[in-house]
């Protein structure tokens, strides 16, 4: 399937956490004839929504800064897992797609997505027979990476059983963080299971996530020791033939792995891949959080004189008003992330009586549960049940993760598309 068939899929029915229900069997792509607009009710609440003017922007403005680095783009798939979207941030100059799963590298590639970095390390027969499979498509390219000698071993056996080569990077890692090489011992036993297996597994470059380190000062110096192994290793004669790779930067600290990672010369191709993904729709949270810690210390953001803009919202109707002060809240846990800060009220709006929406400023959730959010507010506030509340997020990826469909409005909150999730 590619990403042209995608829009010609029968809308989910609303028990399915989709956005139908007003026309039996309508396909995405008759979404924008529809009409349908947030505002008048036409879709039911809660809705998760994507901002179309500032995806948009958002997507001009990290390709214009990747640009200005003269690095690559590879977006973190898993924060939408929307082949849609996917196809936004290629068309807009993505070298490719970065995900974390053998399921979502499989269903990106479903969707038309031929070259993919999978930033995680590939374990197990099954997940090893899923790339396996699209491999066999020669105009397929794909990465992942190693961090041990046993994970080598067992990918070198695989791929030679399937006459087969994968190309593989070394993970570098911290003390007390996730995953990747700690020390040069362990880089060491990896490079001799590699030497191993040179038919079934070519050693391409060096991956990291530098978002296990919390201050600035270490990440650089996490950064560079990557870019002297890189070195080193090249020097040494350890990569395969071809292109090489050096990627890293999640959605936090994107700025200083660009100004880390440009301007590298090994006297060979290379090519720097960096991977944010929350940048599409950002948020009001923890990534605002970044963005103005970005701007303040980075000087090609702040020549670009703009920002990224938060682009997700959820909406959702007041359900019940049992006591001053208190309004319950149709949206829960299943609806928008609650692990970074809980969704904040943004924006109000009276059916039949409001004619835009209006902004909120003090009211906020103090607590959330599956399905209810309890909202506290002015006892003397003029709220009714049946109002609709539209609500800032941090933290997409666990918004998205509970969406099936999401709609994407113009500024007057009519529906000019749906994009569906494959999570």
């Amino acid at each position: 399937m590619t990403s042209q068939h995608l829009f010609q899929q029968p809308l989910i029915p609303p028990c399915g956490k989709g956005l139908g229900g007003f026309a039996d069997g309508a396909t995405l792509g008759e979404v924008p004839a529809l009409g349908w607009r947030v505002l008048d009710e036409d879709l039911s609440l809660p809705v998760a929504v994507l901002d179309a003017a500032r995806i948009a922007h958002n997507l001009r403005w990290m390709q214009d800064f990747i640009d200005r680095y003269g690095v690559k783009l590879a977006p973190h798939g898993k924060t939408t897992m929307s082949p849609a979207l996917f196809q936004r941030q290629l068309d807009a100059g993505a070298w490719g797609i970065t995900l974390a799963t053998a399921p979502q590298v499989q269903a990106a590639y479903r969707h038309g997505v031929r070259r993919i970095l999978m930033a995680n390390q590939l374990v197990g027969r099954g997940n090893m027979a899923i790339v396996s499979r699209l491999l066999r498509d020669a105009d397929f390219t794909f990465y992942c990476v190693v961090d041990s000698a046993a994970n080598v071993e067992q990918l070198g056996a695989f791929f030679a059983a399937q006459g087969q080569r994968l190309n593989v990077l070394i993970e570098l890692g911290v003390t007390g963080g996730r995953t990747g090489v700690r020390d040069l011992p362990q880089e060491e036993a990896v490079l001799q299971a590699l030497h191993r297996w040179p038919q079934s597994l070519a050693l391409c470059g060096i991956e990291v996530y530098e978002g296990v380190l919390k201050e600035a000062d270490a990440i650089r110096a996490f950064l560079r020791r990557a870019v002297e192994r890189l070195k080193a290793l090249a020097r040494g004669d350890a990569f395969a033939p071809g292109p090489l790779l050096l990627s890293g930067a999640g959605s936090a600290w994107f700025d200083v792995v660009a100004e880390e990672f440009s301007g590298i010369d090994l006297g060979r191709p290379l090519e720097v891949v960096l991977r944010p993904g929350c940048y599409l729709s950002h948020d009001v949270g923890i990534y605002r959080a970044a963005e103005t810690r970005i701007h303040a210390g980075n000087p090609v953001a702040r020549a670009m004189q703009t920002s990224l803009l938060p682009a997700l919202q959820v909406w959702a109707y007041v359900q019940s008003l049992p006591e001053p002060g208190l309004a319950i809240v149709g949206l829960g846990k299943r609806d928008a992330a609650f692990d970074a800060g809980l969704p904040m009220p943004a924006l109000h709006y009276r059916p039949g009586r409001d004619t835009a929406p209006r902004a909120v400023v003090d009211w906020a959730l103090s607590a959330m549960m599956d399905q209810h959010a309890f909202m506290r507010i002015d006892p003397a506030d003029d709220v009714a049940v049946g109002d609709m509340i539209a609500f800032d997020i941090s933290h997409p990826c666990l918004t998205f993760d509970k969406w099936r469909q999401l709609a994407v409005i113009d500024a007057d909150y009519r529906v000019v598309e749906l994009v569906e999730t494959f999570f």
